[in-house]
């Protein structure tokens, strides 16, 4: 689908994102490996989170109906309640609802070799935390994934829990991942690259491993799974750099996915192209998750939170938008890269509308996500009359502005999304190809801008 954005306009209301996908995929791995019923709310509907039900479904028995019906039919599951996002929030009233999803867990030890191989789609989280989730197994597993999944490291994930004894063979150090559950033992470990999905897969391991199991991390990484294990009663211990986890089985739990941030993103910057004030309601504000507020404001985007309440241990509350007069350029260190790195292509459509050159330091690791989008944001800024190179591991965006034209997604849920957002403050009008891949996270993305005031429509093409 080939959408068009027109420049300009004002956003205004109250909005929902759809639900946490990191959060979900954390949840939805616990609630099948719990033991009694686990009762989830405003599970999102998008294709990766889908992924890692349709796997649990093949590996559990008394969580399998559920979970099978809801993977490979999200709108049954919703059919009729009102879409939990997408909507103007005018009242308590209008509140969206949201058909609890419940799992029956009979605990970890219950889980059962799957018929076949284990499509993971396009979904690195969920390959890469089933990876420890099936590491002490007593059977055998095979992960697999789409063209553009089997192109991203799994080795990264594979070396720590063979440090704990787990028996996993990678293709070339890609999926398919092959593994042969077995006992595993407790150690220390230190991922080679700070990434919470590794950090995840071996705490899962070590949940049933012997022993004590560490991880140290040189940088701070999302905490979703630690704290979804301390909410359970999981003897985790948690210091400055390391977490420590023992064998433990939880019991089921009941909880609502907040909003993801992440997709709150692109809603804040749009609102700041458009010098536009909105709210983002019910949505995650995790402190690990949050730091590319911290990037926007340097760029002179005012935004105010409020912490309502929490959900196994995740703060949630709204997003205040504030009308911005402009956009500045900013400069974002290597060491916190790791902190913005899913909102990078929404913080550079932002920089490509600031006076001034911006820089995003060491940012290599955007070359292995759902595309290479180190080289894809550059060339796509390019593609929409701005200016934007890759100098070593380090992406530049010269601002200036940008004059509008034709960009190719390239089947990247963030990168059309951050176009898509790019096209408001352009000079011209914006068309994104391949508009439909950010149904990966945020199903229904170009609806929500258009019911916030945004002129978006579908455009003549492929």
């Amino acid at each position: 689908m080939r959408l068009r954005i027109e420049p300009g306009g004002r956003l205004a209301g109250a909005v929902r994102v759809p639900g946490d996908k990191s959060i979900a995929h954390r949840w939805l791995l616990l609630a099948a490996t719990g033991s009694g019923r686990s009762t989830l709310l405003e599970v999102p509907g998008s294709l990766d989170v889908r992924s890692t039900g349709a796997c649990l479904a093949a590996i559990t028995a008394e969580a399998r109906p559920a979970l099978h019906a809801w993977a490979l039919n999200d709108a049954g599951y919703r059919e009729g309640h009102r879409s939990t996002w997408n909507v103007r929030v005018e009242g308590e009233d209008d509140r969206p609802l949201s058909t609890p999803l419940e799992v029956e867990g009979e605990g970890r030890r219950a889980l059962t070799e799957p018929s076949g191989p284990l499509a993971c789609g396009n979904s690195g989280t969920s390959m890469r935390l089933l990876m420890g989730l099936l590491a002490t197994t007593g059977f055998r597993t095979v992960l697999t994934g789409d063209p553009s999944l089997s192109r991203r490291p799994m080795e990264r994930v594979a070396e720590p829990l063979r440090a704990m004894g787990a028996s996993i063979a990678s293709t070339d150090g890609h999926a398919p991942i092959t593994i042969e559950g077995r006992p595993l033992r407790g150690t220390d470990v230190t991922p080679s690259v700070p990434s919470a999905q590794i950090k995840s897969a071996v705490l899962l391991a070590g949940l049933d491993a012997e022993g004590i199991t560490t991880v140290r991390e040189s940088v701070r990484t999302r905490d979703h799974t630690e704290r979804a294990l301390e909410a359970l009663g999981a003897p985790i211990e948690r210091s400055d750099g390391s977490i420590a986890v023992r064998r433990f089985q939880h019991e089921g739990f009941s909880a609502t996915v907040p909003g993801d941030p992440s997709s709150a993103a692109f809603l804040v910057a749009a609102a700041a192209l458009t010098g536009s004030e909105i709210t983002i309601v019910e949505v995650g504000l995790n402190p690990s998750r949050t730091h590319f507020l911290e990037v926007m404001a340097r760029m002179g985007v005012e935004t105010e939170i409020d912490i309502r309440h929490e959900e196994m241990g995740e703060p949630v509350g709204d997003i205040l938008v504030r009308p911005a007069s402009g956009v500045h350029a900013v400069r974002v260190e290597a060491d916190e890269l790791p902190l913005v790195i899913d909102e990078v292509p929404v913080l550079a459509a932002l920089a490509a509308h600031a006076p001034a050159d911006s820089w995003f330091l060491s940012a290599g690791e955007l070359q292995v996500k759902e595309s290479d989008r180190l080289h894809g944001i550059g060339e796509g800024i390019r593609a929409i009359g701005g200016h934007a190179a890759v100098e070593g591991k380090d992406l530049v965006l010269a601002g200036g502005g940008l004059e509008g034209g034709l960009v190719d997604a390239r089947g990247d849920h963030r990168m059309a999304m951050a176009f898509a957002v790019s096209g408001l403050g352009a000079r011209g009008a914006v068309e994104v190809e391949g508009m439909e891949s950010a149904d990966v996270s945020f199903p229904g993305f170009s609806r929500t801008l258009a019911a916030l005031g945004a002129s978006i429509r579908v455009a003549a093409g492929r």
